[in-house]
């Protein structure tokens, strides 16, 4: 059993992302994992001051929900990101929390396999390359941690647009592989 957590970036109601999430959580429990969901819907996250403080005291000095949230990274094993193409691009949610769990660099973060779960209005197979590029980045900095596997689905523009079995059933699977 492995403690996952799966942050959805996009901030849209019934979002397509999150239906990738929501199926990654059923098979990833399923499996008999810890799950955790995070849906930053609801969240307050400010974007980074980058004064670097977080590395000498563990943690950001701005006070929101992105410092819960980067000490749930930290105590996860797994980490799956769900997040809708902008401009050929994660979300800017997205990144802003990666920016401000800047803090993990200098912790004994657990993590070792991260996900990344996309979806987009476009469906051609370039759209997702500069999202998995910016996820790449970022572990680039965590050396113990890796790119497990990565799950794109195209051509969805309207909420809960997102109803077929096999792209679902896809995302469940990903998530029992856990």
């Amino acid at each position: 059993m492995k403690k996952v957590l799966i942050i959805s970036t996009s901030v849209r109601l019934g979002s397509n992302s999150e239906a990738l999430a929501h199926a990654f959580e059923k098979g990833a429990r399923e499996a008999g994992n810890d799950v955790e969901f995070v849906s930053l819907k609801d969240k307050c996250v400010a974007f980074c001051k980058g004064c670097l403080a977080c590395q000498k005291i563990g943690r950001c000095v701005i006070d929101d929900d992105a410092n819960a949230i980067a000490d749930k990274m930290c105590a996860a094993e797994v980490i799956v990101w769900a997040t809708p193409i902008y401009y050929y691009e994660l979300s800017g949610q997205m990144k802003t929390l990666i920016d401000r769990a800047n803090s993990l660099y200098s912790r004994d973060y657990r993590f070792r396999d991260v996900y990344l779960l996309m979806t987009a209005a476009e469906d051609e197979e370039y759209v997702p390359e500069k999202a998995i590029s910016g996820v790449q980045g970022w572990l680039d900095c965590f050396e113990k941690a890796t790119l497990k596997g990565t799950m794109f689905a195209g051509g969805f523009n309207a909420p809960n647009e997102i109803r077929d079995n096999e792209i679902l059933r896809k995302a469940e699977n990903m998530g029992r592989g856990v």
